[in-house]
């Protein structure tokens, strides 16, 4: 596991190691299994110190929590109010936030306030997105730009929780930050062929024959 870069670990305060430690402990055993040994141990200091700092293990886990949600969302936030996107700022997103995805892919799968926090956030982006894009087919609050909005918040999310299967498949460690852009470029190559896909008379009919049984199935909605 690669340092973060927000400091160097010479300069990071026995705090800040702890909870780092504990980010790599959670995301690679789960924070049932993770152990205080090995969390001190990681960021070498004692037990008693982790104990001082964060009380219990849920102590830790809350603390991690909320150190992912400001990273990571707070990314989020300046990611949509940045009107210059530049390579360089989605790098240090990326460079900043490493361990805390990694984290994350865990916390997605176990359940936590942090886990629910960002999908509700990818979810509300998302209809933001569809209303703002296409405002006469989605209006906001409506039922359908709510389903289409948590269905992608869930398959981009998706690709956090499955890192282990993508990074097997592709021989590299897909949340290493020198291959953070690699999902993100192939999810905006998907959905530019797929939209030609499904704009195109194959896709026409696929599209005809869902919804027309969603409509048999629910005839109320």
């Amino acid at each position: 596991m690669e340092e973060s870069r927000e400091r160097p670990h010479d300069d990071l305060t026995a705090r800040a190691r702890i909870r780092d430690a504990a980010l790599a402990q959670f995301a690679k055993r789960g924070v049932k299994s993770a152990r205080l040994q090995d969390i001190a141990e990681a960021a070498g200091v004692s037990v008693g110190l982790v104990q001082h700092h964060y009380g219990t293990k849920d102590g830790l886990r809350e603390a991690c929590d909320k150190h992912v949600r400001d990273v990571v969302l707070g990314a989020a936030e300046q990611v949509r109010e940045e009107a210059d996107v530049s390579p360089e700022f989605l790098r240090g997103m990326y460079d900043a936030s490493e361990l805390s995805v990694r984290y994350l892919a865990r916390a997605l799968v176990e359940g936590s306030p942090v886990a629910a926090a960002l999908f509700d956030e990818g979810a509300e982006a998302a209809e933001r997105f569809f209303a703002e894009t296409w405002p006469e087919e989605f209006s906001p609050g409506e039922a359908k730009v709510r389903e289409r909005a948590v269905v992608m918040a869930a398959m981009h999310l998706g690709t956090i929780v499955l890192h282990e299967h993508l990074s097997r498949r592709l021989g590299v460690d897909v949340l290493q930050r020198a291959n953070a852009g690699l999902i993100g470029s192939a999810l905006a190559d998907v959905y530019a062929h797929m939209g030609e896909w499904a704009a195109a008379e194959q896709g026409a009919r696929l599209r005809r024959a869902v919804t027309d049984f969603h409509a048999k199935e629910h005839p109320d909605a």
